[in-house]
């Protein structure tokens, strides 16, 4: 997690006691948390960012309750589940004991945990932790690829070429006879390349793509 944008846990919860004690436990770890009052209020927020064309960018979770009047924490979950916002904003469910099952089948859909009421403060800030780095290895990894993007689109179609053959292991001699070039452009167009993607040698270059997030 980035010092500069500090992790958030979002806490959607209908009971006002709750929320308090929840935004305490947090407080006392040194977390930050914004509290609201029903899943309605929490996808206002979400839908407001989304309209100013705001991106989650720093670690957060949600501590959801299933069970609230309005929108439930599952009926929440499912649209975050279908925007694609699960992944950089984890869920973890408060349940009672009569919505386990119901918990445990939304983990299997992709809810990060469960934590059943009473819960152990312990356990929970090990699991709001575990979400919290589950969210920003996803927010560091969409960073890498919209970086990796930003300098391959700076290639020529030529550089584009270059750079594949080079990362095939072929020497400069073979490029240019695929490409119908003279060895000396293949040399400049691979030296492009090696600037433009920031590296200093193929190798480091074909780690770089295949190490790439969604390679």
């Amino acid at each position: 997690m980035e010092s500069a944008t500090p992790a958030t846990v979002y806490i959607v919860d209908d009971d006002d006691e709750v929320r308090e004690a929840l935004a305490w436990l947090l407080r006392s770890r040194r977390v930050l948390s914004e509290s609201f009052a029903s899943a309605e209020d929490f996808e206002a927020m979400l839908a407001s960012q989304a309209a100013r064309g705001l991106r989650q960018r720093h670690a957060a979770c949600l501590l959801l309750d299933v069970r609230m009047p309005g929108m439930s924490g599952l009926a929440l979950f499912d649209r975050m589940a279908e925007r694609g916002d699960t992944a950089a904003i984890p869920v973890i469910f408060l349940t009672g004991h009569a919505d386990v099952p119901t918990a445990v089948d939304s983990v299997k859909r992709g809810a990060f945990d469960f934590c059943e009421k009473p819960f152990s403060d312990n356990l929970l800030v090990d699991r709001v932790q575990a979400a919290l780095g589950s969210s920003a290895a996803h927010l560091r990894a969409e960073r890498e690829r919209g970086l990796l993007a930003q300098r391959q689109g700076e290639l020529t179609e030529r550089e584009r070429e270059v750079m594949r053959l080079v990362v095939e292991g072929l020497p400069n001699k073979l490029i240019a006879d695929q490409l119908s070039i003279s060895v000396r452009t293949v040399e400049v167009h691979r030296a492009r390349v090696f600037d433009k993607m920031h590296v200093r040698s193929a190798v480091e270059l074909a780690n770089l793509l295949r190490s790439a997030p969604g390679s």
